[in-house]
């Protein structure tokens, strides 16, 4: 399997390709670097714009192999320079190319220091992209410790798209555990002056119940068919999707599974509303995966 990390020493450093180590850590999948090089098309053949494409090739080249160059040695890891309209573009061609079962991109660099943050080719890329997407927090670096554990965002549209089954099925062939989190946002002034607190907390419990019901069974279903072993679900809860979201304990080795949109095309990537505000405040790496996605 092969995992198409891109790099841009301009934006955002060598976070991806240390979440791409980090991924291939645990499942010996085979890493492919890359910078893409955005050039018109169709080419103008002009002298110039040939020099200067040559010369930023050159300095992508070296930029790129410098930071492989620091990574562990126990790594499948090369490296490809690849021209493209653009770089969205070019990092979905690879991944058709190379048959990758990941792409793994980095954050903006106007986004907050060890945050998810979206720029604009993660933005292109989370509404395109035919394999899963995984985007590292700006400035990330993990050391050498593989993917600990998967924690699936579950709610809305993410259960007619088949998370779990994927999250599931996700954590068996890495060998990891998985959590299934549900997250409870409930804005202040909602039930001021019409519900007491000790009403709403009870709304809550019986949502939360329903939630780990709804989850078992889907579980269930998947046991059917792979051994699963056990399950933690948890839900955060809080007056925006901040406090929702920091109500869940993180640690070093989590990341955070988030399923497409119901708006999406099945087999595509799709970042749906609510899991676009889940994204922005997400601690972890963050992988978005497409609609019943089912191998890795």
């Amino acid at each position: 399997m092969t995992i198409i990390a891109g790099f841009s020493s301009s934006r955002h450093g060598p976070a991806p390709l240390n979440l791409a180590a980090q991924v291939a850590r645990g499942t010996g999948d085979k890493i492919i670097a890359t910078a893409i090089i955005e050039r018109p098309w169709p080419p103008r053949n002009d002298p110039v714009e040939n020099e200067y494409l040559h010369y930023v090739t050159e300095q992508a080249a070296q930029s790129l192999d410098r930071v492989v160059g620091d990574l562990a040695d126990d790594l499948d890891i090369s490296t490809v320079i690849h021209h493209s309209t653009s770089i969205p573009t070019g990092l979905i061609e690879l991944a058709a190319i190379h048959q990758a079962n990941l792409v793994v991109v980095g954050s903006s660099s106007s986004g907050l220091l060890g945050r998810v943050g979206l720029g604009s080719v993660t933005e292109r890329l989370v509404h395109t992209a035919a394999v899963p997407v995984a985007i590292a927090p700006r400035g990330y670096a993990p050391g050498s410790s593989p993917v600990r554990r998967l924690t699936a965002a579950y709610g809305g549209e993410s259960d007619v798209n088949g998370l779990v089954a994927t999250a599931a099925e996700l954590a068996t062939t890495w060998s990891v555990p998985l959590r299934v989190v549900s997250f409870a946002v409930r804005p202040v002034r909602m039930f001021a002056g019409s519900i007491e607190m000790s009403a709403e907390d009870l709304v809550v419990r019986q949502w939360s119940r329903r939630t780990y019901d709804d989850v078992v069974k889907q579980l269930n279903a998947v046991r059917a068919r792979i051994p699963v072993p056990d399950v933690d679900v948890v839900v955060g809860s809080g007056h925006d999707w901040h406090e929702a979201v920091e109500a869940v304990p993180w640690q070093a080795g989590d990341m955070l599974l988030l399923g497409s949109g119901a708006a999406g095309p099945a087999s595509h990537v799709f970042l749906g509303s609510a899991a676009s505000k889940i994204l922005r405040h997400a601690p972890v790496p963050v992988m978005i995966v497409p609609r019943h996605q089912t191998s890795f």
